[in-house]
């Protein structure tokens, strides 16, 4: 097995602020500016809105790719500079990005690890699986089927931190009540300090989480009065569900797949996760562009520190040791959803059984 110091990562570790300015410039004022060319559209005829939609749906994509790569600080040169971008690009995704690569660094750290880290939707064991009711177990499969990443997708973004939000600032005035009835001189500051809260981790994860919801809210208002509640609602929800069912995809595919390593936290070995654990989805070139090359998983997991745009050349330097990495390709994403239960007795990923395979090798 290879070792990570067998691969060339460091000359490509290096960020390029210009590199990185132009693609900010290339990817946020296209998207700004298909806004604008929607509008427009939409008072001509709703016909012309679908290339528009399917254009904002891909440069979203890559706002987030690049927002990703701010979360690794690797962007930008600068920490502060990826944190700020980070902040806008997560702005305009609707997602908090402090907290949001705080759990993604996670995922980096723990891959192919399954007993500490379930992948993007808390996937079960075979034993966990077992032990749920026959109800359970249709529902489980039900909302893990790709179709469901639509209402997902615009669940994770648009929903979901909106609900942090609001239901972390209820969990605390519960909690400080409770501190004042138990000692009424209770300062605002020793309650805080002691408040451990669910929905984020630290100060800085509050801030992120509450200015996000004031940037993002504040533009929902904003451009709802500007060109109209219906048409605003009806595109950004269109375009933030789709986006976000993408990108659930692809982050599936690239982890769950035939044959991916998924192992026990003994033994465990971080760059067979990263190898053998990953997968290289070989996207047409425009999907690479709209990407951000994160198709390139093997490598992006061997250093998160390697920028976008230093990820191709990186595959090609090591190509003779990636040989035997899953390549996919679009055709194949579909047979990956399958892949929804870990086997821990065999350390790998496995299709929810059918009645008359319980006792055999699990398929659909």
């Amino acid at each position: 097995m290879h070792k990570k110091s067998d691969f060339v990562l460091a000359p490509y570790m290096k960020s390029d602020d210009r590199r990185a300015t132009f693609q900010i410039l290339n990817t946020v004022l296209p998207y700004v500016g298909l806004w604008f060319l929607a509008v427009k559209a939409a008072s001509i005829s709703l016909w012309l809105l679908p290339p528009i939609i399917i254009l904002m749906v891909l440069f979203l994509l890559r706002c987030f790719s690049l927002m990703h790569d701010c979360g690794h600080y690797s962007l930008f040169r600068s920490k502060t500079v990826n944190r700020v971008m980070g902040f806008l690009l997560g702005s305009i995704n609707a997602m908090p990005q402090y907290a949001w690569s705080r759990d993604h660094a996670y995922h980096h750290k723990t891959n192919g690890d399954w007993e500490r880290y379930r992948g993007i939707a808390d996937f079960l064991s075979v034993e966990e699986f077992d032990q749920l009711s026959a109800a359970d177990q249709k529902l489980y499969g039900f909302i893990r089927q790709p179709l469901m990443t639509l209402p997902g997708g615009f669940f994770y973004l648009a929903i979901k931190p909106r609900l942090a939000l609001v239901l972390g600032i209820y969990d605390f005035v519960v909690y400080g009540i409770a501190c004042l009835k138990r000692d009424g001189a209770a300062g605002l500051g020793a309650i805080i300090s002691s408040h451990r809260s669910k929905h984020w981790q630290t100060a800085g994860e509050f801030w992120d989480l509450l200015f996000n919801n004031i940037f993002v809210v504040s533009s929902w208002l904003l451009l709802s009065r500007l060109i109209g509640p219906v048409l605003f609602f009806g595109l950004y929800s269109a375009i933030l569900a789709i986006a976000g069912a993408i990108f659930i995809c692809i982050f599936f595919v690239q982890h769950n797949f035939e044959g991916s390593y998924a192992h026990k936290t003994a033994d465990w070995d971080y760059v067979r996760g990263a190898i053998e654990g990953s997968s290289y989805l070989k996207l047409p070139a425009v999907l690479r562009w709209f990407t951000a090359d994160i198709s390139y998983h093997n490598i992006h997991h061997l250093s998160e520190r390697i920028p976008n745009y230093n990820l191709a050349a990186c595959h090609r330097a090591n190509s003779h040791l990636l040989k035997t990495v899953k390549t996919l390709r679009l055709s194949d994403m579909p047979g990956c959803a399958r892949f929804i239960l870990w086997d821990a007795d065999s350390n790998s990923l496995v299709p929810i059984p059918t009645r008359r395979s319980q006792l055999s090798v699990p398929q659909l």
